[in-house]
């Protein structure tokens, strides 16, 4: 990883700039949930992770709170990421397909994963004032991963997200011809295209909302996208 990214990711790990997440991160970090009563919780904000180099960036949302909140590394160890390695691993950018905790030897190339926001929320519903303070964070990751190319977001926020980056930096659209939808995909003016997905939620993926053969199709574009195809 970049000395950029090292840094940031450092700066991310000892963030209190939010009391309702801290407060909510280690709350489930002390209860636990009954499967997972003989772990150390990780309870901290959940960095990013993957390959400088990458081409795709992932976006999705923010970690569960027994997923990513007890393994630290996004997500992994609950069914957003069940659901999510699998499709990396058979589209070529994640090493193994499962990811279980930090030291399981997963590694990620020309990919790297991230969130719109770092600390597990309550209910999965940051506030609009959380997000924002987390922003910095991925300007910061986007300029230093130079050679992205794909945005994928994973759900709306993430979506929103990646739009709000770029007003921030000035990049022209016109959000009116701009729509998340599953399978959409915009070329915006800084020459990055944003692809958009549902989120891998057990809520979508256990109602056949999103399907494994529809999530196989936004890895399978977002490879074309990124080598230029």
């Amino acid at each position: 990883m970049s000395g950029e990214l090292t840094v940031l990711n450092r700066e991310v790990i000892g963030c209190r700039k939010c009391p309702r997440l801290v407060a909510h991160r280690e709350t489930m970090g002390r209860e636990k949930r009954r499967a997972y009563l003989d772990q150390e919780y990780w309870a901290k904000p959940v960095p990013g992770f993957g390959d400088a180099a990458a081409r795709v960036l992932i976006l999705g949302l923010a970690p569960g709170a027994h997923g990513s909140n007890r393994t630290g590394r996004m997500f992994t160890g609950d069914q957003s990421g069940k659901f999510l390695y699998p499709i990396l691993h058979q589209a070529g950018f994640a090493s193994q397909p499962n990811a279980d905790g930090l030291l399981d030897g997963l590694t990620l190339t020309d990919a790297y994963i991230t969130a719109a926001v770092r600390c597990a929320p309550p209910d999965n519903k940051p506030t609009v004032e959380e997000i924002a303070r987390c922003a910095p964070y991925l300007d910061r990751e986007l300029a230093a991963l130079k050679n992205v190319n794909v945005v994928v977001a994973l759900g709306r926020i993430g979506f929103d997200a990646y739009l709000a980056y770029l007003k921030r930096h000035g990049v022209a659209f016109k959000k009116s011809e701009i729509a998340f939808g599953h399978l959409a995909e915009y070329r915006m003016a800084n020459g990055v295209t944003l692809l958009a997905s549902y989120h891998p939620s057990n809520q979508n993926t256990a109602t056949g909302r999103l399907t494994a053969a529809m999530f196989r199709k936004v890895f399978e574009r977002a490879k074309k996208l990124a080598a230029g195809q």
